[in-house]
């Protein structure tokens, strides 16, 4: 498994928590490993999708998304 972290624009309160949490979760192999507003932590296997393939998931919910080292 390969982590990624993730700073998220936009997000402001616990809805926004949740329809990230719910885009992410439907990211084939992604295990939501920590989420807060404005960030997330992620688990993937690299084999089923990619971190630009996450972060796009992030994105198509409305909110910018900065992969971080």
């Amino acid at each position: 498994m390969t982590t990624i972290s993730m700073q998220i624009s936009g997000m402001t309160c616990g809805h926004c928590v949740t329809a990230v949490r719910k885009a992410l979760e439907a990211v084939p192999s992604a295990t939501v490993e920590q989420l807060a507003i404005g960030s997330a932590t992620v688990a993937y296997d690299e084999s089923a999708t990619t971190a630009n393939g996450i972060a796009q998931a992030v994105e198509d919910e409305g909110y910018a998304v900065t992969l971080t080292p």
